[in-house]
């Protein structure tokens, strides 16, 4: 009986931190608030859409010790493909990493970064593009990982640098925006 106890204890006690390490760890832009409409220079310039396809700046604070790197991802929660659509992953950035800039195509990234494959199977960033008449979700996400480098081959999916982000986060910061209806 008391070694339940005690193990329920420890088991909380780590929930209790994992939840002090998520209220901490915050994602902010300076160019989109939280919940808003992106603007539709922000749309990609494809699919019908002819936006200039530029990322908002991205900042985060509060990561947790023991953060080796960083993943940042751009994914849409209402595309029409029964999975949502990864329209940006990016992997490998270091610890002492605190902001992305923003800008055309994504921007530039800090030396040594990564971009993944996105769900049009080649990497880049794929500013939003919804179908006519309908709104969706977007959610940018920068995982805090465990490890300086994550273990994957160029060319892999989105779907298996998911795993691998998942695999080896300690901590995870968002915000949702949305864009459309479009015309």
């Amino acid at each position: 009986m008391n070694r339940a106890i005690h193990i329920s204890l420890v088991a909380a006690l780590s929930f209790s931190a994992q939840l002090a390490h998520a209220a901490s760890f915050q994602l902010t832009s300076k160019s989109v608030k939280p919940g808003a409409t992106l603007s539709a220079e922000h749309y990609w310039n494809s699919f019908g859409c002819t936006g200039k396809n530029v990322m908002p700046d991205l900042v985060w604070h509060g990561a947790p010790a023991g953060t080796k790197s960083f993943a940042v991802t751009f994914y849409d929660k209402d595309a029409p493909t029964g999975s949502g659509f990864w329209h940006w992953v990016a992997y490998d950035i270091s610890a002492d990493t605190t902001m992305l800039p923003g800008g055309v195509d994504g921007g530039t990234l800090p030396a040594g970064a990564v971009e993944g494959n996105t769900d049009l199977s080649k990497p880049g960033f794929f500013g939003p593009c919804p179908p006519v008449g309908r709104q969706h979700r977007y959610v940018y996400t920068v995982h805090a990982l465990k490890v300086d480098k994550l273990p994957v081959e160029k060319g892999a999916s989105p779907a298996l640098i998911g795993f691998f982000i998942w695999q080896n986060a300690i901590a995870k910061a968002t915000f949702e925006v949305k864009a459309g209806p479009r015309k």
